[in-house]
């Protein structure tokens, strides 16, 4: 199957989708917060905080995996993007968050994840920009894991739709 035929975008409430992971655009200490995180977090219910304290946080560009409680989706996988400050370090990081969320999907069994648009919202990575660096991503590691059948980006507005839809249409067709 074609990679790129794996990749999906939607407008919507990624607590809603029913996949084996949902993607938490995180803070450092796991703990909730705001946006996606904090939507996250009261979806699942108080045992997702309960299970996140026990991890110790999480650097920037990493990830690490909860069970997802409450939530459709089976587990939960924290990763911190990076704050933008329109450095070159800030692609890598934002690369290396889509790269090992997906690397821990894989570990467990994952078929099916969906992201949000990670670092968009407060850490105000513009998501022009942030669209091909995700979708790239994405798209390498399917080529590489014949296991991960979808990698769905559940976005929470038609302006950010609208983005990610223009960045997959270049990658489609980069000439």
């Amino acid at each position: 199957m074609d990679v790129l035929a794996r990749i999906e975008l939607v407008e919507g409430d990624i607590t809603q989708l029913r996949v084996d992971a949902i993607v938490n655009a995180a803070n450092r200490t796991l703990l909730g917060g705001g946006g996606v995180d904090g939507a996250i977090h009261r979806a699942a219910g108080p045992q997702l905080l309960a299970e996140c304290k026990t991890l110790g946080g999480c650097p920037t560009g990493q990830a690490k995996i909860t069970a997802g409680y409450s939530l459709p989706a089976r587990w939960v996988i924290h990763t911190v993007g990076p704050v933008y400050s329109g450095a070159a370090g800030d692609a890598e990081l934002l690369r290396a968050c889509h790269v090992n969320s997906l690397q821990r999907a894989l570990e467990c069994g994952a078929q099916s994840v969906a992201f949000p648009a990670i670092s968009c919202g407060v850490y105000g990575y513009p998501v022009a920009a942030a669209a091909p660096i995700a979708l790239r991503a994405a798209a390498d590691v399917l080529a590489e894991h014949a296991a991960l059948q979808r990698v769905i980006f559940a976005l929470f507005s038609a302006d950010y739709l609208s983005a990610y839809q223009r960045a997959f249409a270049v990658l489609q067709d980069p000439f």
